[in-house]
């Protein structure tokens, strides 16, 4: 029997250690997370279709991003995400294999390869004021054999080599006071006009030889109605402007450098005038472009030089730039809007009355309006010009039209994502059929067979395929119904385009999407923002009948008093059930602990002016409300003076436009910060959703400390005025960080300390009673992460067991932040060796797993961080006690271990926020990380100890049984032969011993 016990132990040595490893495996990739990579709005785009190489367009974005694209999938060819200071201001190709781009208001130019996307060089443009930055790449004008880009920036014109990014000559404007708005090369001229505006009313045009930057000549002339400072170029010697009422199209030309201006007043062109103009960009050659009103008129330059309207086009139109035909002649793109219909028509710029191209495509309407468009010509085989449009949506989205058709779309409007939430799945209703389970032990069978060879490596490059198939299958990630794991979920993400759209978990793709209705521009709204999502109604005891919703609140404007908008969208279904125009503004949204029958979730929305309007505005919510109507406070944070306060409802607002869901609040407390010593940089509170599991922490001596679990906690972050900006731009001596723990309900401040000789910016968490923040310490060059922990010193006394047992303990009194708290803290800092982008924690559904910093560094990438490398109780030698609770020995740094990216190899570019949900399962959080990509991923801070993975081989185990009690069974007869044996050879022994003595008796008998 011992010899089958020491069988068992080895079999289970073996088992258990091939279950150590924690590491992600090639196969494995994707069956958890998930990353998407975008680019955003495009703002220039560049098409390079020559017949070598791959046809491909080059763009910049609105998230300063450039990147190449393929023009048959739309596949992102390379990418270059630029810092979140560095605005890509034009963009151009040089020498037919150079993208060139202008950035960072004109004082940074680039080269970047067109084949690979690596950077070529990089020029540095300084000047002397601030100014317009214009880009300018002549296709036939050369320097002493060197092509030349010209760049206005920085109140300077710049020739730069396009070869090496060597600035050739520099021509300084800042003693001129022209404000300069376009610059033109003729074409075969070695001469380059700059044309500007002196003040209001003056226009003046430079001569520069291009050679040398020499200043040719100057004209200047005065015109008495006034420009406002947009010109359109018609010609090279010809532009439009706009007067100063915006009432008249000024016509401007220099030719043999004699200004002249022919104003035009918009009403002797068109029968109605009403409204202001605004000249709309574009570049084709005779024409200008307006906009009035919701109307676009199209207007040509004769041969007698008067202005005439060729179309006006009620709908919504976006007008391409000229192109050049292999004919000569040019080309240019207008998108017009008929209901669910785009109209494509393309038009030689000599002829408006025909069409080189007339397209109709039914589009998505939950796109909207066609913002911009690029075209691209190409040669058809019977030696026609066939073209091609790149359209920009209202949704941010990407087209490409060719032939009457989509050949690819991108939803890069997921690279501006502003607020993120989370809602269920639908609740499984079918049944499960006899075939069904029987067709699924088939499949199980099998599944577990094929993973059974692969194990025992066995499988051959078939089985190996379908391994990781049946594994995806078997996964179900992506169904649309919940699972016991609460694994699968929606991600209802907003967009700054105002649009929702709703990502699966399992897979990352876009369930539905809404381009919201309220957030769209119209004439009550002429500039719509989104603020925030909610969730609004969760259904929990009519989770078969009812469906969830998201509260989604933006503004119609930018500054904090413009009219608010709040829509209210079905999260299954994707329509928007009711959207609502505010005659009050929102400065503050309070989601309160309260629903109604329907479980509908009671919000507060403050205004500017302090009031607070209660959603939403039924008779059973108004009651529930003044239920719990002195229990209700909250802050406001004004950062400009330093300034925090507390308020609470008073009453209903007085007035006669206002409802019984208006309540007027009160100031109950202030925390000014002295202005010249202190200003605002970061403020962070918990959760309102986060689950504490206990109070009481056991530490090493068996003694307990009480967190101090409130709610109502707040983290604020000060700074010196001289250390306001970039790191470095003030000396240790002048710089410190000041950090309070506020309570928001009384303004007491429970904790305050100051970190000398430091600088922001600070980022933050809160979580429990502990908040880590990270900053910049000018004195040790380094970056540097506090933690502080906060403990409730008045419950000490519950240590006592004999007051347990006699009743007096207070750990049944409820917590109130109006009793005097007795606190402790507890605090220590570390060396941090990266900079940080956003910090996070992961959360779990009880709140037992040990936590998770997840940290998004510069880098754009996400690590995780064991909390307790942030303990304050680490000491340099721990004792044996502190060792078994689980302290570390202190160091000064925090370690950096490659294998706790969770992002592994993949960034997450431009990375903004980390956002963490709870699953069923308590050892699993849910984590999104969003910027300009996309990355979710399930982490188990404490390891999987509440299930088993979904890879694990249950055909394995069965097998490891079965051979162990075969192994158990197989030696125990051989356990029972062997002492059979033995009992055999031990009688025959005690036989051959006995039988002289037989012998010798014998004779005696005789």
């Amino acid at each position: 029997m011992g010899t089958a016990v020491r069988i068992f132990l080895i079999l289970l040595a073996i088992i258990s250690s091939a279950t150590v490893a924690f590491s992600l495996y090639e196969d494995q990739v994707g069956l958890m997370d998930w990353h998407q990579r975008y680019i955003g709005k495009v703002k220039h785009a560049v098409f390079h279709t020559q017949k070598t190489g791959r046809k491909r367009v080059v763009v910049s974005t609105e998230e300063n991003v450039i990147a190449s694209l393929d023009l048959r999938h739309g596949e992102i060819f390379w990418r270059h995400v630029l810092g979140s200071n560095d605005a890509i201001d034009g963009m151009d190709i040089a020498l037919g294999k150079y993208v060139i781009t202008l950035s960072s208001e004109g004082s940074t130019l680039r080269a970047w390869n067109l084949p690979d996307g690596q950077m070529v060089w990089e020029s540095i443009l300084h000047g002397s004021k601030p100014s317009k930055s214009l880009l300018l790449v002549p296709t036939n004008l050369k320097v002493d054999k060197d092509s030349v880009i010209f760049v206005f920036a920085k109140g300077c014109l710049h020739a730069v080599s396009s070869i090496d990014g060597d600035v050739l000559w520099k021509k300084d404007f800042a003693t001129e006071s022209s404000e300069v708005q376009q610059v033109i090369q003729p074409p075969d001229s070695d001469v380059i006009y700059v044309l500007g505006f002196v003040g209001s009313s003056q226009f003046d045009i430079y001569y520069i030889k291009a050679k040398d930057g020499e200043l040719l000549k100057h004209r200047s002339s005065t015109f008495s109605g006034g420009f406002v400072r947009e010109i359109s170029v018609v010609s090279s010697d010809m532009v439009v402007a706009l007067d100063a009422t915006r009432t008249s199209l000024v016509k401007v030309t220099f030719h043999d450098g004699e200004i002249s201006f022919q104003p035009t007043f918009i009403s002797e062109l068109l029968e109605t005038s009403s409204g202001k103009a605004v000249i709309l960009p574009s570049a084709v050659t005779g024409m200008v472009s307006i906009k009035l009103n919701f109307l676009t008129i199209v207007l040509r330059v004769t041969d007698e030089g008067k202005l005439e309207v060729v179309e006006k086009i009620s709908d919504a139109t976006a007008i391409s730039d000229a192109i050049s035909l292999s004919t000569g002649q040019q080309a240019f793109a207008l998108v017009q809007h008929e209901g669910s219909k785009i109209h494509v028509r393309v038009k030689a710029g000599h002829d408006w009355n025909s069409d080189l191209l007339r397209e109709s495509i039914h589009l998505d309407n939950q796109r909207g309006i066609a913002h911009k468009v690029f075209i691209n010509n190409y040669i058809r085989t019977d030696r026609t010009h066939g073209f091609r449009a790149l359209i920009v949506m209202e949704d941010h989205s990407l087209l490409l039209l060719q032939q009457g058709e989509i050949v690819w779309s991108r939803e890069d409007g997921l690279a501006s994502i502003i607020d993120v939430t989370t809602s269920e799945l639908p609740v499984e209703k079918q049944g499960v059929s006899v075939a069904k389970v029987e067709h699924n032990l088939f499949e199980w069978l099998k599944g577990h067979m094929l993973k059974l060879k692969g194990t025992l490596m066995l499988a051959n490059p078939e089985d190996v395929v379908a391994i990781q198939a049946l594994r995806l299958k078997s996964s179900e990630k992506s169904k649309m119904t919940r699972d016991h794991n609460g694994f699968r979920k929606l991600l209802i993400v907003l967009t700054r385009a105002g649009k929702l759209f709703a990502l699966h978990t399992g897979d990352g793709r876009v369930v539905w999407s809404l381009l919201l209705l309220s957030l769209r521009q119209s004439e009550s709204c002429p500039c719509p923002i989104g603020i925030n999502l909610y969730q609004w109604q969760i259904p929990h005891q009519h989770a078969m009948d009812e469906n969830p919703s998201v509260l989604v609140v933006g503004r119609c404007g930018l500054s904090s008093d413009a009219p608010g908008v709040v829509s209210f969208v079905d999260t299954y279904t994707g329509k928007e059930i009711n959207s609502l125009a505010l005659v009050h503004s929102i400065e503050q949204v309070i989601p309160l602990p309260f629903t109604d029958s329907t479980e509908q979730r009671l919000h507060l929305l403050i205004d500017a002016n302090n009031h607070a309007h209660l959603y939403p505005k039924i008779p059973e919510a108004s009651s529930i409300f003044h239920r719990e109507f002195s229990n209700i406070y909250y802050y406001s944070v004004d950062s400009d003076n330093s300034i925090i306060r507390g308020y609470a409802l008073k009453s209903n607002c007085a007035g006669e436009d206002v409802d019984e869901y208006c309540f007027d609040t009160r100031e109950l407390w202030s925390v000014v910060f002295p202005v010249e010593s202190e200003k605002i940089i970061a403020t962070v509170r918990r959760k309102l959703n986060e689950v504490v599991h206990t109070q009481a922490k056991v530490i090493a001596d068996q003694d307990v400390m009480y967190k101090y679990i409130s709610k109502n906690l707040l983290f604020v972050a000060t700074v010196s005025p001289k250390a306001i900006g970039q790191i470095g731009s003030a000396s240790p001596e002048e710089s410190w960080i000041i950090v309070y723990i506020i309570d928001t309900v009384t303004g007491r401040i429970l904790h305050r300390m100051t970190h000398h000789g430091s600088q922001g910016p600070v980022h933050a968490v809160f979580s429990e009673n502990w908040v880590v923040y990270h900053y910049f310490n000018l004195r040790a060059h380094r970056y540097e992460m506090s933690v502080i922990e906060i403990y409730d010193q008045s419950r000490a006394d519950n240590k006592d067991i004999w007051k347990f047992v006699l009743g007096k303990h207070n750990l049944t009194v409820p917590i109130s932040s109006y009793s005097q708290p007795e606190v402790v803290t507890k605090s220590q800092s570390y060396f941090f060796s990266h900079s940080v982008k956003e910090i996070a924690v992961t959360s779990t559904a009880m709140g037992i797993t040990s936590k998770q910093l997840l940290i998004g560094t510069s880098g754009d990438q996400v690590l995780a961080l064991d909390k307790r490398f942030l303990d304050p109780r680490r000491s340099l030698n721990p004792s044996q006690a502190e060792k078994e609770e689980g302290i570390i020995p202190l160091t000064d740094s925090l370690p950096i271990i490659p294998q706790s990216y969770v992002t592994h190899s993949v960034k997450v570019e431009g990375l903004r926020s980390i956002i963490t949900v709870p699953a069923k399962l308590e050892s699993t959080t849910l984590l999104f990380a969003h910027g300009v990509d996309l990355f979710f991923t399930r982490l188990a801070p404490s390891r999987t100890y509440d299930s088993l993975t979904e890879d694990f081989s249950y055909a394995l185990l069965l097998i490891t049984i079965v051979a162990l009690v075969a192994a158990i069974y197989v030696t125990w007869i051989l356990s029972e032969r062997k002492e059979l044996r033995e009992k055999w050879r031990f009688n025959s022994r005690k036989k051959i011993l006995s039988a002289p003595l037989l012998i010798f008796c014998l004779p005696n008998l005789r």
